[in-house]
């Protein structure tokens, strides 16, 4: 039930025009200090893991890594995505209160 919210709210994020998806715009957004929340896919690669929890480590925004490459993509209405980031801090606090405090990375404080 939890893993359709956050899903859910990745849509609506979509559609409002507030997420950047794809490695290269994600990269870019929490570069930027545009991104509230990076989202990883479980089934991305150990090197790009590893890269946005590096990189959101040091920008301090917040990532999770959570559902696969297909999951991610059709929950915002495209082809498989291995990332993605939200640019609103209201559609990133909702996603983030959908998940235990375990699964999410980076900086705590947004």
């Amino acid at each position: 039930m939890r893993q359709n919210k956050v899903y859910s709210a990745l849509g609506l994020a979509t559609r409002a025009g507030k997420t950047e998806s794809g490695e290269f715009a994600t990269e870019k957004a929490v570069k930027s200090g545009k991104a509230s929340l990076a989202v990883v896919a479980e089934d991305a690669s150990e090197n790009t893991k590893k890269m946005f929890a590096n990189m959101c480590a040091y920008y301090k925004v917040p990532y999770i890594i959570y559902g696969t490459k297909g999951e991610l993509g059709h929950a915002i209405g495209k082809e498989y995505r291995a990332s993605l980031a939200v640019t609103d801090a209201g559609f990133a606090k909702m996603i983030r209160q959908q998940l235990p405090s375990e699964e999410i990375g980076g900086n705590e404080e947004v």
